[in-house]
C-alpha cells in the first residue's frame, strides 16, 4: 500500500537507467555542496532554509507558550481562594494582558504558520519555500517583538488593558505611560511577521507544487494553510491600522477614537474585532488541516469527503469575516443589525459540522483504527470543540450574550474553542510530524500519559468556569469576596490548571528524551500517504532527490498510478520548479537566493524604527533610514540569467538525469 522513499527511487531507476544509484549519488553530492551553509552561529544567522527557519519558529513559539502558561498559572494561584493578596491589582492587570497577548499574537498564529513553513514545501514537493529570505525576516520580527514585549514587562511597563486594548482605557486620557504603546507596537511586530509568511505560503502552494499535484490533489493541511494565509492578508491590516491610529492618538495628538473631537471609541472595536474574530479561525483552521491526515493515516483509508472538507474550509473563512459584531452586542448597536450577525454566528457552525461528519465517516468506514497518541489528540477534538461550539451558538444570541458578557462563561467558551480546537490538534500534529522533523519517535506510553492528564486537567479547569460565569463572576478581576460563593469552583479550576502544567511538563520531557535517545523513526514510520513522507527523516537541505511527481491525492498509497514527467533541476544552483496554478504543469525553473545576512539586518533596522517611534514621532522618520539601507542591500541586483524555459533546456541538452517520463 505504501511507497517509501527507497521504493520511489527504485521505481524511477527501473524506468530509466540514468536514475540508478550511482547517478543519484553524484547528484546528491552536488546538491549537498550547493545547499551547504556555514557552520556555527554564522550559519544560524544566515540561514534561509525553510526547515531551519521552521524549526526555530516552532521552538520560539513554544517558548512564548510556556511563558504565557506561567502567567496563566499565576492568575489561577491568585484566584484559587477569595480575597487573596498574592498579586496586586496593577500587576494582575499586566499579567492577564500579557497572557492573552502572548497566546494570541506570539503563540497561536505563529506556531501554526511555523508548522506550515516547515511542512508545506515538503507536502507540495518543492525544494524550497517561496521568498525564503522574507520568511527569515518574518521569524526575526516575531522574535524581536516578543523580546521587546517581555523586557518591557520586566521593567513594569507591560500592557495592562487586556489583549484587545479597548479605548478610551488605552487612549491618552487614561492609558498613562508607555504600556499601551508597547502593546500597540507589539501588534505591528507580530502582524508584519504573519503577513510576510502568509505571502510566502500562498506563492509556494500556488506556484511551486510538484507536477501532477492539481488543485484537487493538494493535501488538506496545505489547503488549510492556503485559506488561512488569505485570511491573514485581509484580517491583519485591520488591527495594524487600529494600533497605528492608537499610537497616533497617544503620541501625535490625533483623535481617531476621541468622541469629544469627532472620533469614535466604537471604531476601535469594529476595527479590532473585524480582525479578532477571523483571528479565531486563523488559529483554528490549520488545526483542522492537521486532523485530516492524522485520522486518515491511522484509519488506513483516504479521508472521506475531500471536496466537502476543502469547501468547508473556504466557507468558514468567508463567513468568519461576517460575525465580528457578536463581540459588540453590549455596545448598544441597533437590534435589527445585531440579528444579521446572530444569524451568521450560528451559520458558521455548519461548515465545521460538515468536517466533523466527514471525519466520523472516515473512522466509521475504516477496517482498523489505531489509537496512537496523535489519534487520541485528534479524537479529543470532537468532544472538547463541540462543547465550545455549542456554547458559541448560545452566546450568538443577543439576549443571552447580554447576560454572560464579560463573565467567566466567555472565558470558558474561548478556551474550549481555542485549546480544544487548536492546541489539542496542534500537540497531536507535533507528535505526528515529530519523526519527520527529528528522525526520532516520541514514546507512546509517555505520550498517552501526557494526553490523558491534559484532557482531564483541561476539563477540570475550564468547565467550572461556565457555572462561575452563570453565577455572575466577572472576567479580569484580581480578587472576589467569599460571600459570593465562587471560591469552591475557582479552587477546582486552579487544581485543574496544575494538572495541565504537569501534563505539558511530561510532554516536554518526552520530547527531550526522544531527542537524546529516541527510537530512530525511519523515513515513514506511520506509513502515511502524503508527499512529505517520500523523503528521508529529517529531510536533506534540498528536500527531494529526485524531484517528485504526483499521480493521486495519496501519492504514497497509489504507487502504480501514472505520473507526469519528472523535470530535472540543476544540481549546481538552488533551483525550484515553477508550475501552473490549476494542474501544476511545469512552467519554468527559478533560481532561489542563498543564505544571507540581510533579513536579520533588515529586521534589526525595523525593530529600531518601531521601538524608537513609540518614544518620539521622529523615530519613524530617522528610523526609516537604516531600514532603507538594509532594503537596498537586500534587493541589490546580482548578475545571473533569467528563469530558464524548460523547452530551451531540453533543446540544448541541459536537463539533469532526473528528467524522465513516468508512464
Amino acid at each position: 500500500m505504501t511507497r517509501p522513499p527507497d521504493q520511489w527511487r527504485a521505481r524511477l531507476s527501473e524506468r530509466d537507467p540514468r536514475l540508478d544509484a550511482p547517478a543519484l549519488e553524484r547528484e546528491r553530492r552536488h546538491l549537498e555542496e550547493t545547499y551547504r551553509v556555514p557552520g556555527g552561529i554564522v550559519g544560524w544567522l544566515l540561514a534561509v532554509d525553510h526547515k531551519s527557519i521552521g524549526r526555530r519558529f516552532i521552538v520560539t513559539a513554544f517558548v512564548w507558550f510556556a511563558l504565557g502558561g506561567m502567567l496563566a498559572a499565576l492568575m489561577r494561584v491568585q484566584l484559587a481562594r477569595p480575597q487573596n493578596n498574592i498579586i496586586g491589582p496593577d500587576l494582575y492587570n499586566q499579567i492577564f494582558t500579557m497572557h492573552g497577548t502572548t497566546m494570541m499574537f506570539l503563540f497561536a498564529v505563529p506556531v501554526m504558520l511555523a508548522i506550515g513553513i516547515y511542512l508545506v514545501p515538503l507536502m507540495v514537493g518543492a525544494r524550497e519555500i517561496a521568498f525564503p529570505r522574507l520568511v527569515a525576516y518574518g521569524y526575526w520580527m516575531l522574535l524581536f517583538g516578543g523580546i521587546f514585549l517581555y523586557v518591557m514587562f520586566i521593567l513594569n511597563t507591560g500592557p495592562d488593558n487586556g489583549w484587545f486594548s479597548y479605548v478610551p482605557l488605552a487612549g491618552p486620557q487614561y492609558g498613562v505611560g508607555k504600556r499601551a504603546d508597547v502593546w500597540a507596537q507589539l501588534i505591528t511586530f507580530s502582524e508584519l511577521s504573519s503577513l510576510v509568511i502568509a505571502t510566502s505560503l500562498i506563492v509556494t502552494i500556488f506556484k511551486l507544487r510538484a507536477p501532477g499535484m492539481s488543485l484537487n490533489r493538494i493535501p488538506m493541511f496545505a489547503w488549510s494553510m492556503l485559506v488561512v494565509s488569505f485570511m491573514i492578508l485581509f484580517a491583519m491590516p485591520a488591527v495594524m491600522l487600529s494600533s497605528t491610529c492608537l499610537i497616533l492618538d497617544r503620541l501625535v495628538g490625533t483623535h481617531f477614537f476621541n468622541q469629544a473631537e469627532g472620533g469614535d471609541a466604537l471604531l476601535w472595536q469594529h476595527l479590532f474585532w473585524f480582525f479578532g474574530h477571523p483571528e479565531v479561525y486563523i488559529i483554528f483552521l490549520p488545526a483542522l488541516g492537521m486532523i485530516s491526515p492524522i485520522i486518515s493515516t491511522f484509519s488506513r483509508r483516504p479521508v472521506f469527503g475531500y471536496t466537502a472538507l476543502v469547501l468547508s474550509l473556504i466557507a468558514t473563512a468567508f463567513i468568519g469575516f461576517g460575525v465580528w459584531v457578536h463581540h459588540m452586542f453590549a455596545t448598544g448597536l441597533p437590534q435589527f443589525s445585531q440579528s444579521f450577525f446572530t444569524a451568521s454566528s450560528i451559520m458558521i457552525v455548519v461548515p465545521t459540522a460538515v468536517q466533523i461528519f466527514c471525519w466520523i465517516a472516515t473512522v466509521w468506514t475504516a477496517r482498523r483504527v489505531e489509537l496512537t497518541t496523535p489519534m487520541l489528540y485528534a479524537l479529543s477534538f470532537f468532544f472538547i470543540f463541540v462543547i465550545g461550539g455549542l456554547s458559541g451558538v448560545m452566546i450568538a444570541s443577543g439576549p443571552l450574550d447580554l447576560q454572560v458578557h464579560d463573565t467567566f462563561f466567555i472565558v470558558a467558551h474561548l478556551h474550549y474553542v481555542l485549546i480544544g480546537g487548536a492546541v489539542f490538534p496542534l500537540l497531536g500534529g507535533v507528535t505526528f510530524w515529530f519523526p519527520k522533523i527529528t528522525g526520532r519517535l516520541l514514546s507512546e506510553s509517555i505520550g498517552k500519559v501526557s494526553f490523558w492528564l491534559l484532557f482531564v486537567g483541561f476539563n477540570l479547569t475550564f468547565f467550572p468556569m461556565h457555572q462561575l460565569g452563570l453565577s455572575g463572576m466577572p472576567r479580569r478581576i484580581y480578587t472576589y469576596p467569599a460571600s459570593m460563593g465562587w471560591g469552591g469552583l475557582n479552587l477546582v479550576a486552579s487544581v485543574g490548571a496544575a494538572v495541565i502544567a504537569l501534563s505539558l511538563l511530561i510532554y516536554m520531557v518526552n520530547v527531550v528524551l526522544a531527542l537524546r535517545a529516541g527510537v530512530p523513526a525511519g523515513d515513514n514510520p506511520w506509513q502515511a500517504a502524503d508527499l512529505e513522507w517520500a523523503t528521508t527523516s529529517p529531510p536533506p537541505p534540498y528536500n527531494f532527490l529526485p524531484s517528485p511527481t504526483v499521480g493521486s491525492r495519496d501519492p504514497l498509497w497509489h504507487s502504480d498510478l501514472p505520473t507526469p514527467a519528472v523535470v530535472g533541476l540543476a544540481a549546481d544552483k538552488r533551483e525550484v520548479l515553477v508550475t501552473y496554478l490549476l494542474d501544476a504543469e511545469p512552467d519554468h525553473r527559478y533560481e532561489m537566493p542563498g543564505p544571507s545576512i540581510w533579513p536579520l539586518l533588515a529586521a534589526v533596522a525595523t525593530t529600531i524604527l518601531f521601538i524608537w517611534s513609540i518614544f518620539s514621532p521622529w523615530g519613524a522618520v530617522w528610523g526609516a533610514i537604516p531600514v532603507f539601507i538594509t532594503l537596498v542591500g537586500w534587493f541589490w541586483p546580482k548578475r545571473g540569467k533569467p528563469p530558464r524555459e524548460l523547452r530551451e533546456d531540453a533543446a540544448a541538452g541541459r536537463l539533469t538525469p532526473t528528467a524522465v517520463t513516468l508512464t
